[in-house]
């Protein structure tokens, strides 16, 4: 039987004919696909009114034929949204990053693995996008993931194996303080990434996952891809610098630049589930079983 893909439109709104090329793109994949009711009634900047997309990932929570929620894009919508989320009676797996970092961790909530990878409109790019959506393609289809990346000066050597959490730096700092923060009660390896941000702004979001305590609780930090930024030379050493020195003062590995964010070269992770990050001089290896 054909696995199911069910997209939805929970954050930023998306023109019809992406997702009309997405859904060719993913039928040409073997999956049957399908949409939210409400997927193609956009409002304003969002993918439609408050209560649709609620709805719309609701039901999709808890349709037991459904192996896979493709969120469209991410945008801004999901944190006007997240309360009104049901506890999911299915596993489907939701695929999405930057503002769906919001539902990865609502997901965490209930130990349920999501992907933080490629979304609907990445998919209907293709071409602009072919490592990514090869990448996806490779882990919806049963591969396990095992990327090895290059060595920088910057990483920190350890190995270590644990959950997987966080995903976009804005998003995870918007939710501290509220039901839907970052878990840190089990051992985890925190990845963050952002885009379009201020060195300042940058700063002071690491700072609050400081000062708030996470960057003490985790046992390993992945540092990905921050696009759209410029380095600030008064802020006291590049951003890279400064993440390095502050985490000085615990033990865990490091790494630095790793392929995953606002980049054609995101390549999937699975969060809430478990991984292997092995740091070495020679370079960095990342894993983790099938989805």
């Amino acid at each position: 039987m054909e696995e199911r893909v069910h997209i939805v439109v929970p954050a930023g709104r998306l023109e019809s004919r992406f997702l009309d090329q997405a859904r060719v793109r993913l039928e040409s994949w073997g999956f049957r696909v399908t949409e939210g009711e409400h997927a193609r009634k956009p409002l304003g900047r969002f993918g439609g009114t408050k209560r649709g997309r609620a709805d719309d990932l609701n039901q999709a929570f808890r349709d037991p034929d459904i192996r896979y929620i493709l969120c469209a894009r991410g945008g801004y919508g999901m944190v006007q949204i997240l309360d009104q989320i049901v506890e999911p009676t299915n596993q489907a797996r939701v695929i999405g990053f930057s503002d769906i970092t919001a539902l990865h961790l609502l997901l965490g909530k209930y130990d349920i693995p999501s992907i933080h990878g490629a979304m609907g409109k990445h998919i209907a790019e293709y071409n602009k996008n072919r490592v990514s959506c090869e990448g996806l393609h490779a882990l919806l289809s049963g591969e396990p993931i095992h990327y090895e990346i290059p060595s920088h000066p910057l990483n920190r050597t350890g190995n270590v194996e644990a959950l997987l959490r966080g995903g976009n730096l804005a998003v995870m700092c918007g939710l501290q303080g509220t039901p839907f923060a970052l878990r840190t009660d089990e051992p985890c390896v925190l990845f963050i990434e952002d885009v379009g941000e201020r060195a300042y702004a940058i700063d002071r979001m690491l700072n609050n996952l400081r000062l708030s305590g996470v960057l003490r609780q985790i046992k390993g930090l992945i540092v990905g891809q921050f696009s759209d930024f410029e380095e600030d030379p008064q802020m006291g050493g590049t951003l890279y610098e400064r993440i390095r020195m502050m985490v000085e003062p615990y033990d865990y590995p490091v790494m630095f630049r790793f392929p995953a964010g606002h980049v054609p070269y995101n390549m999937p992770m699975v969060m809430n589930a478990k991984c292997r990050l092995e740091v070495t001089n020679a370079g960095v290896v990342f894993s983790q079983d099938a989805c």
